[in-house]
């Protein structure tokens, strides 16, 4: 009988709490022992342990190895360099006092500490004349670590000395860019990069003195920024990165009175607790989204009460989805786009019928219950989507292709996958990528039918390019 695992004490040392955060994301992964983690990242079993335990320290490439095997966005790399990277650093000054200076570059956000920078190779390269070292070969030649910091400004920009209209303006304009940047490529790649430089800017804002009169208007900016960065990142399943963007969208528009933003963030926090398979926190979520709903319009309520739906329908209440799901249309039902901030203008009659097919979309498959309300509504989402929603135009259509494949004409579930991949195209959004794996398993049911065959071939290389 296997032994209980040791207790593990994260507050005692930062090696004990990388070790714990370790057993964090090994645990997500279900019945993954320690001594089963070793061989996959090409360690003995003991070295898992004895790191979890904070009596082994851990290396950078293992680290790598291990983000990579657990699927955790890079959490333990960027811990890596909180705990280990630091400590190597003091080291090297200790050893090289008389050392040239290093060029500074900009801090950018990830994982739990804000202004910290994560990379345990980050450190920029000793200053040097960049004509010189430009002139010294080709551009193959150069490391791209060391050409990014040669390109990237010295220092970060200077913060103004005061919160003005301008700057207000400017964070307005950054989440109009990210968002459409986000719903037409996806949140990883460049958008990613963007998002986290821009949410950067932003947190250092909160230190400049704004005037009383633009407090409100300037908390809310910053709110709203950081929905949208949130969602980007959640979309990159970098979960950390989101939650602690979404942390400071809801603390600015609790203490900016802004109702509308507050419920804007609860709702995201909603969906990505739901996707992470944890539907209860989901629902807690959009429950305290919805508290004092009489200030909050009826699109906001609709979408909240998805937000329920989805997290009953995850959690396979058939009851409880299909309540949330009617409270939902009755709040849709009224709807008035012209009470609606202008950043709700997305949730249109497509992302309703989306956001009530995935919960309907859960019943269905695993409960057995009739799957067509979930297709009638995954299909007026496809109808309505334009390009500048690609993303969520791509994942209800593989969705509907799925609940097709599953309960009805696999012919016709063919048809749509390959629909639905043509919508992919260069997406970066993993959320897609992880609904193209589930098409590719509920294909592989019908593998007498060549064409069931091909379309998991198509998606296998979609997802390899």
């Amino acid at each position: 009988m296997p032994q209980p695992e040791k207790e593990l004490t994260p507050d005692a040392s930062p090696q004990e709490w990388f070790g714990a955060e370790l057993r964090y994301w090994r645990k997500r992964k279900p019945g993954l022992r320690a001594a089963q983690l070793g061989p996959m990242v090409q360690v003995s079993p003991s070295v898992i342990s004895k790191i979890e335990k904070g009596a082994y320290r851990c290396h950078s490439e293992l680290a790598a190895r291990l983000d990579d095997v657990l699927e955790t966005g890079g959490v333990l790399v960027r811990a890596w360099g909180m705990v280990f990277g630091d400590a190597d650093k003091k080291r090297g000054d200790a050893d090289n006092a008389a050392s040239s200076p290093v060029e500074g570059t900009i801090q950018v956000r990830h994982g739990r500490i804000l202004g910290r920078d994560p990379s345990p190779h980050s450190g920029s390269p000793a200053s040097v004349d960049r004509r010189q070292f430009l002139a010294a070969g080709s551009l193959a030649a150069i490391a791209p670590k060391d050409l990014a910091n040669l390109v990237a400004p010295a220092a970060p920009p200077e913060l103004p000395k005061k919160i003005t209209p301008r700057e207000i303006e400017q964070l307005h304009h950054a989440a109009d860019v990210l968002h459409l940047a986000d719903n037409t490529h996806g949140g990883g790649g460049l958008v990613s990069v963007m998002a986290s430089r821009t949410m950067e800017w932003a947190v250092r804002l909160l230190s400049v003195r704004c005037p009383d009169q633009l407090q409100i208007a300037f908390l809310s900016a910053i709110a709203r920024l950081g929905i949208v960065v949130g969602a980007s990142h959640f979309d990159a399943y970098a979960h950390d990165d989101a939650r602690v963007a979404f942390k400071v969208a809801s603390e600015c528009a609790t203490e900016a009175g802004d109702w509308h933003l507050r419920a804007k963030t609860y709702s995201f926090l909603a969906r990505q607790a739901i996707w992470i398979n944890d539907p209860d926190s989901g629902l807690t979520y959009a429950d305290t989204g919805l508290v004092r709903s009489e200030r909050l319009t009826a699109t906001e309520r609709a979408m909240l009460h998805s937000a329920r739906a989805r997290a009953f329908g995850k959690m396979h209440d058939v009851p409880g989805t299909i309540a949330a799901v009617g409270q939902a249309d009755e709040a849709f039902a009224h709807s008035n786009p012209a009470e609606d901030p202008p950043w709700m203008a997305y949730y249109d009659e497509a992302q309703h019928a989306g956001d009530t097919a995935h919960a309907l979309y859960e019943i269905a498959v695993h409960m057995r219950q009739d799957p067509g309300q979930a297709g009638r509504r995954f299909e007026t989402a496809v109808a309505g989507h334009g390009d500048s929603f690609k993303r969520s135009r791509a994942i209800s259509r593989i969705k509907l292709a799925s609940l097709v494949m599953a309960k009805g004409d696999p012919m016709q579930a063919v048809a749509i996958g390959h629909a639905a991949l043509d919508d992919v195209g260069l997406l970066t959004s993993r959320r897609a990528a992880d609904d193209l794996r589930e098409l590719g398993r509920f294909s592989a049911q019908h593998r007498g039918l060549e064409a069931a065959v091909e379309l998991r071939q198509r998606i296998r290389g979609t997802l390899q390019a």
